[in-house]
């Protein structure tokens, strides 16, 4: 591709558009890790199945507030004893995670911590993010297309000319949605509430906002200055 060039009756102007805006989010991401340890392989499989359905229909609970709910890796691994030969198993570790994406923020903290009170379960998140097709990337991309073209007739003006015509624009770059904060974590709890003991109190998860990104170059020719 040629590389356009001015001339003294058509002067290159290059100029970048960039901006960066500071929006709420539209999801929280949580990862959920359901974890089971026993000597017996089947009785390890059966507690890790019956962990991994309890969590999944508290989630379910939660109805149209979950947008997304999706199993992931899944293992069963034993552990061989580190004493006497040959290959003899110690115990074996069960493992599923789970990954939900919920969009209605006030029920976050009580899921998380009803979650986080489950038997030999791990929770990570939230991770606050916005959706791929969010009109928000679009107005970002859009404010920076006009800071260009802004600044194109600022610096055509302090030439005492003006912008004569658009020759080319490129997109330099639109970042990812972006947080300052890491994100919250509850360990492995390993035993859960006492028959008829009182549920945990909901966490207060305020969601954090998030700073979008975008950038052009923009190539204009000029009406010749009097210089």
């Amino acid at each position: 591709m040629t590389t356009p060039h001015g001339t003294p009756d058509a002067p290159l102007l290059v100029v970048r558009g960039e901006t960066e805006l500071e929006v709420e989010p539209e999801i929280a991401r949580i990862s959920i890790t359901v974890t089971a340890r026993g000597r017996d392989r089947r009785t390890t499989l059966d507690d890790l199945t019956r962990r991994n359905t309890t969590a999944l229909d508290l989630i379910k609970s939660y109805g149209d507030t979950v947008e997304r709910l999706s199993t992931g890796a899944f293992s069963i691994t034993p552990e061989l004893s580190e004493r006497g030969r040959g290959e003899r198993v110690h115990a074996y570790h069960g493992r599923v995670h789970l990954t939900a994406d919920l969009t209605d923020f006030t029920v976050l903290g009580e899921l998380t911590t009803r979650l986080a009170d489950m038997e030999l379960t791990r929770l990570d998140g939230p991770w606050w993010l916005l959706r791929p097709d969010s009109p928000v990337h679009r107005q970002a991309r859009q404010q920076a297309v006009r800071e260009a073209v802004q600044r194109a007739h600022e610096y055509a003006a302090a030439l005492g000319t003006t912008v004569a015509a658009l020759i080319e624009l490129a997109d330099t770059g639109t970042d990812r949605p972006r947080s300052t904060r890491a994100p919250f974590e509850r360990g492995v709890h390993r035993a859960s509430l006492a028959a008829g003991a009182e549920p945990p109190e909901p966490l207060d998860l305020e969601p954090e906002r998030l700073r979008v990104s975008a950038q052009v170059s923009a190539q204009f020719t000029m009406a010749p200055p009097r210089l």
